[in-house]
């Protein structure tokens, strides 16, 4: 009758209890009832931070009523209904309770639970008179019940009425503790290291990685309140997100757990049973993902062919007149869409056990949506931010041990993440150059922890100029040919691919000598994310640069690009490759140097037999463009193939804007072909328009 309490979709303070169905038996209640007394006596052996008293209360309650609710178990035979209703509103309350006591042990959410003591100590209030109220209705004088049990369980009643559940004494000396140093970090003074350790050790966060999870809950919560309507607590909760990293980064002294090495991994961010974490251990969590918004799925939904997309993007498909399935191509005779919940709910556990924000279809937001982080959300963690800035860097300035810089850097990595505002207060503080100096420490863990707090700042603008100027370009790309890590030298490359968004910067990344071979060695050597890094960098710098286009070549890009095409199964990777070679291609030296490789009856056979839509888009792009440079022989090998016109055709209805524009050009290209095959046939000259491909 009870599921798990411990919900994957369950928010804090939230109580989301279901009263028994009006013909549920008396039995199937008692029974229920019995299993979630004993799930809250359990939580005697718990720690909870903060209102303590309050909680071992309530759970002393629950458990002196046991003996009662085995008793009526026992006799049970010729209740009045109003024993039902009796014990149907007194299951009710134990949902309730049972969800209250797990978020007051919850971890992660120990700091949260301090800062609303007040209001827990309400619900426990509340609910210890909603225990008293179901009680009165039982039918004491019609059930045969011991005289002694009945005599405890009026005096638990009244004991539950008149209950006082109040914020605890020590309660109240930690909150007042937590507003001292809100108030220094509002007026940009430094806390007392004492007021903060006194609070980490009252709510029990003891560890580096206990501070971690708090600092991921609060995100999670703020991502959340960010997209409701209800927007008050934002401020709040990111002025104890302030407190959380602050003490994160200089009150811990050791990085414990996962995070141990200095180098950020997944944590739990709560448990979950045996056979879900099986169920997710087997799991490829790209299988999350949206195929279309290649984003975590928050609304899965099945379509006819029993492929699944995340509902705003499989309408948006629907709506733009797709009536086709978008990795099949097979053409639908429904839209219809059916929730696919069994999925829904492994993301949620996904979400939960790896600390990310899951955002309901009621969120409204795509989950890469960080545009609310350009504010600090309130004074407090604008002034804790700030001043968490200027320790970090001046620690990378000032300290010569190679672990306390490798500590500072990793720290910076983390704040930078997902904070664009964090990100302009590191870079304000000066953390560019410090960071690009430890490029040269023949450490690994420190010189990936610098590189990859690097490629989060070059995601702020400012940042970019100081990157590129004196020596850190050559710095970034020392690391991308030498990088000690293969993880180094791929942020090197997303660097680099950022840096590229400048057309200044994309004309010094292509003068640097060894740029370009090493992306090109890159993409040959790495594995399939590195090849995406390197693919992705070197398509940003090939932007309106002639000069790279012919660095590219003379590097060996063109055989490697159509290596993958022929080898690689990866969708992502050969859309990637197609549109690095559609580019080339745009210039009569790369169309000349792709057609000596025999790319066309692949690029043929991918336009017939891709789901990207993308892919195709570039196929196409890439095939007009050998058409225009390569003239009547490459123009003659196509009309020979008996697929092609075919993809061209459905390109004009279901593909992209561009992609039918293109394919109406090498249609009329291929016609006149067939039409005049005299010697003076002569491809139009098709205007080139510019494309910019976003991954």
């Amino acid at each position: 009758m009870i599921g798990k309490t411990n919900g994957s979709g369950r928010r804090i303070l939230t109580f989301p209890a279901v009263h028994p169905c009006v013909n549920v038996s008396l039995s199937t209640v008692i029974a229920s009832l019995i299993a979630l007394s004993r799930s809250i006596s359990s939580f005697q052996w718990r720690t909870f931070p903060c209102n303590k008293r309050n909680a071992r209360n309530a759970i002393r309650l629950v458990h002196l009523l046991q003996p009662f609710i085995d008793e009526i178990r026992e006799n049970q035979s010729g209740l009045p209904d109003s024993a039902t209703l009796s014990f149907s509103e007194l299951h009710l309350t134990f949902q309730k309770l049972l969800f209250l006591l797990e978020d007051a042990a919850r971890e992660g959410a120990r700091l949260t639970m301090l800062m609303e003591s007040d209001r827990v100590a309400t619900q426990f209030v509340v609910l210890s008179r909603s225990i008293a109220t179901a009680l009165d209705v039982f039918p004491f004088d019609s059930v045969d019940v011991s005289e002694e049990v009945r005599d405890q369980v009026v005096l638990l009643m009244r004991q539950a009425r008149n209950a006082v559940f109040e914020v605890e004494v020590d309660d109240k000396k930690a909150l007042t503790c937590v507003r001292s140093v809100l108030t220094r970090f509002e007026n940009r003074v430094e806390p007392n290291e004492d007021d903060l350790r006194l609070v980490l050790d009252y709510i029990g966060v003891r560890k580096w990685s206990e501070c971690n999870k708090e600092v991921k809950f609060l995100a999670a919560e703020i991502g959340f309140q960010s997209n409701s309507e209800e927007k008050s607590k934002v401020g709040f909760l990111c002025s104890l997100m302030g407190f959380m990293c602050y003490c994160r980064c200089l009150v811990m002294e050791v990085v414990d757990g996962e995070g141990g090495n200095s180098n950020p991994k997944p944590e739990a961010g709560r448990k979950i049973s045996v056979e879900d974490e099986k169920i997710l251990s087997g799991l490829n969590p790209d299988d999350f993902r949206c195929p279309i918004s290649l984003e975590l799925m928050s609304d899965p939904v099945t379509i006819e062919t029993g492929h699944t997309y995340d509902r705003s993007s499989i309408l948006k498909w629907f709506r733009s007149g797709n009536a086709i399935c978008p990795k099949t191509g097979k053409r639908l005779i429904s839209t219809e869409l059916v929730p696919n919940l069994v999925l829904k709910r492994l993301i949620q556990q996904h979400c939960y056990v790896n600390g990310i924000p899951f955002i309901t279809d009621l969120g409204k937001r795509k989950s890469s949506d960080i545009t609310r982080t350009l504010h600090p959300g309130s004074f407090a963690a604008e002034g804790a931010m700030k001043m968490l800035a200027s320790s970090l860097s001046a620690r990378l300035e000032n300290e010569t041990a190679i672990e306390e810089k490798n500590r500072a850097a990793f720290e910076m990595r983390l704040l930078s993440k997902t904070s664009i505002f964090n990100r302009s207060c590191l870079v304000e503080a000066g953390s560019v150059s410090h960071l690009l100096k430890m490029l040269s420490l023949r450490d690994s863990s420190a010189q990936e922890n610098a590189i990859a707090a690097l490629l989060n700042l070059s995601k702020y603008p400012k940042s970019r100029a100081l990157m590129a100027e004196s020596l850190g370009l050559a710095l970034i790309v020392r690391v991308l040919k030498n990088g000690l890590k293969i993880e180094a030298r791929q942020h090197a490359a997303a660097v680099l691919f950022y840096l590229a968004s400048d057309a200044e910067y994309r004309k010094l990344i292509g003068e640097e000598p060894d740029a370009i071979p090493s992306l090109v060695r890159l993409i040959k050597d790495g594995s399939d994310r590195t090849k995406k890094n390197g693919l992705v960098a070197m398509y940003g710098i090939l932007m309106n640069q002639h000069e790279n286009h012919k660095r590219v070549l003379a590097a060996g890009g063109i055989p490697l690009l159509i290596d993958i095409l022929r080898t690689c199964e990866k969708e992502d990777l050969l859309t990637d490759s197609l549109a690095i070679l559609a580019t080339l291609a745009e210039k009569n030296d790369g169309a000349m140097a792709i057609l000596q490789w025999g790319v066309l009856h692949i690029a043929v056979q991918i336009l017939s037999s891709s789901t990207s839509r993308m892919g195709k888009d570039h196929c196409v792009t890439l095939l007009l463009s050998l058409s225009m440079h390569g003239g009547v022989d490459v123009v003659a090998d196509l009309v020979k193939s008996t697929s092609l016109m075919g993809s061209l055709y459905s390109q004009l209805s279901e593909g992209t804007s561009r992609a039918s524009k293109k394919a109406s050009a090498l249609i009329k290209v291929l016609h006149d072909f067939s039409e005049r095959r005299s010697s003076g046939f002569k491809p139009s000259v098709i205007p080139q328009e510019q494309f910019v491909h976003v991954w």
